[in-house]
């Protein structure tokens, strides 16, 4: 089966110093880009990512400080990687949770504006822990009955990402081989931010999904605690959750003036 596509769509993973959204870097970043018209494009930069790597990590997905010592930092390779996704949806293993939000961190440390408002996210592990509750490895070997010898490999677990999901759509004729639909199936909870700092309510408000106002809309917190907002924006959060608040704050300050 063929994915049906209306835009292209890009399957992408990353190898990073870590598993912390606002402090940890890209150390490897591939990404298997579908055209509707099937043809297919892919690429896989290892990074600098100015930080060590920790010996457990390393151990994890083998890619050494030495090995990166000189490759490009992601600041120098954020404009690449950025005009290859920006007309695109998203696809991954645990994207929904890790890479898309890490990959944004780096992309707005690189000063580019990265957002998904025009762009839905498919979330491969996502549908198949609903369908089957298991890993990567697992997941290739249960719908394609292969091997994923190269596990932690960027370049592997895109193509083998990108292979569970055809086989998925092959499988379960319930699932709508459309990617909207994909990317709705496949999402936890929505967030206003990556995160899930932020959330929505029934009326389809921002509200804070954690701390002391969890629950509460945001507008109605900074309105009547002013202070929240520099606290977070000096905090340590990551820079898309702080983006997406000043965009709901600087939204109520226009409509005040207008």
């Amino acid at each position: 089966m063929e994915l049906k596509l209306t835009r292209p769509i890009c399957f992408f993973d990353l190898e990073t110093t870590g598993t912390n959204v606002a402090k940890d870097r890209i150390v490897e970043i591939s990404i298997l880009k579908i055209f509707p018209n099937g043809n297919k494009e892919s690429k896989t930069w290892l990074v600098n990512p100015e930080m060590p790597i920790p010996d457990d990590v390393v151990a994890v997905h083998g890619i050494s400080n030495e090995q990166v010592a000189n490759e490009p930092t992601f600041s120098e390779l954020a404009k690449e990687v950025h005009a290859m996704i920006k007309d695109s949806d998203l696809g991954g293993f645990n994207s929904d949770r890790f890479d898309i939000p890490l990959l944004a961190e780096e992309m707005l440390r690189a000063n580019i504006d990265f957002d998904m408002k025009n762009t839905v996210a498919v979330d491969v592990q996502t549908i198949f822990h609903k369908m089957e509750k298991r890993t990567l490895g697992a997941a290739y070997k249960f719908y394609c009955d292969k091997d994923l010898t190269d596990a932690h490999s960027a370049a592997a677990d895109t193509k083998a990402t990108y292979e569970v999901l055809l086989s998925q759509l092959d499988r379960y004729p319930e699932l709508e081989n459309n990617v909207k639909k994909l990317a709705e199936f496949s999402t936890h909870r929505r967030f206003a931010d990556f995160a899930g700092f932020l959330g929505y309510d029934e009326d389809d408000e921002e509200i804070f999904a954690f701390g002391k106002h969890k629950g509460k809309k945001v507008l109605d917190v900074l309105d009547n605690e002013p202070g929240y907002f520099g606290w977070i924006l000096n905090a340590d959060f990551p820079l898309y959750t702080k983006k997406v608040l000043t965009q709901i704050k600087l939204s109520r300050l226009n409509n005040k003036l207008n």
